[in-house]
């Protein structure tokens, strides 16, 4: 499925056809929003993603490649939770992001370039399993005793936050933003890496001469950088809405 399928833009009756049960519903036609990405690495991995894509066998189809991203995100943070009694936890978790980098960025990528697209599918699938495997990924880290829970589930909190006002923005305004700024998944996922390389060398940080777990502090910059991004996103789109529909 279409990774980087789009959310309705506009809707049209299209056809009716007949469910299961016998009853009535209406198909619609839509036109995909506009997609941005602006992240630092999105025109190398745009690049390596079609490599990438060219050269893998026919059999493979784009489902494949979500299943293997969630179950990448599961297995990264089992792999967390593992870290709290083995270190090698914190090397697997890395394996898993990357794994999860090829099956969640690939898919929209190899749906595209073999025309088999199917973007309300698409957009709805990948989104949720990214709800449920962000779930798993911060389960983890809060069980793998390298972060405070409580700064886990903020983490958590304000990712739902910034995803939802992404999703109403696509609708809305009919353009679909996959980064905030230079900072997307990708870079997400290798600042994650870094840090497990970090905490597997040095699990400390000091802040103005006080120590704290490097997770944490580096979870709490990431809740703050993100209620920015919504403040910032939030304050932009509501005016551009409110001067596209002043009334007169």
């Amino acid at each position: 499925m279409a990774s980087d399928a789009r959310l309705l833009q506009s809707r049209s009756l299209n056809a009716r056809t007949f469910a299961p049960g016998g009853e009535t519903r209406t198909r619609v036609a839509f036109r995909d929003a506009v997609r941005l990405q602006e992240s630092i690495t999105a025109p190398l991995e745009r690049k390596a993603l079609a490599w990438l894509a060219l050269r893998l066998p026919a059999w493979v189809h784009s489902d494949h490649l979500t299943l293997l991203g969630f179950a990448a995100m599961f297995l990264a943070g089992a792999s967390y939770a593992l870290a709290r009694w083995d270190h090698t936890g914190l090397i697997l978790a890395t394996f898993c992001l990357a794994l999860n980098w090829f099956g969640d960025s690939l898919d929209g990528t190899l749906a595209r370039l073999r025309n088999r697209q199917r973007p309300r599918y698409g957009f709805y699938v990948d989104h949720v399993i990214d709800t449920v495997g962000g779930l798993f990924l911060m389960g983890g880290l809060a069980l793998s005793g390298y972060v405070d829970w409580r700064i886990a589930l903020g983490m958590y909190i304000a990712f739902l936050m910034l995803s939802i006002e992404s999703y109403l923005a696509a609708y809305a305004l009919g353009t679909f933003r996959l980064s905030c700024g230079k900072f997307g998944p990708t870079e997400i996922r290798i600042l994650l890496a870094l840090g497990n390389v970090a905490l597997w060398m040095q699990p400390g940080v000091r802040v103005a001469g006080i120590p704290y777990r490097l997770f944490d502090a580096g979870g709490v910059v990431a809740i703050a950088a993100m209620m920015v991004m919504l403040a910032a996103l939030t304050v932009r789109h509501t005016v551009m809405l409110y001067r596209e529909e002043t009334l007169k």
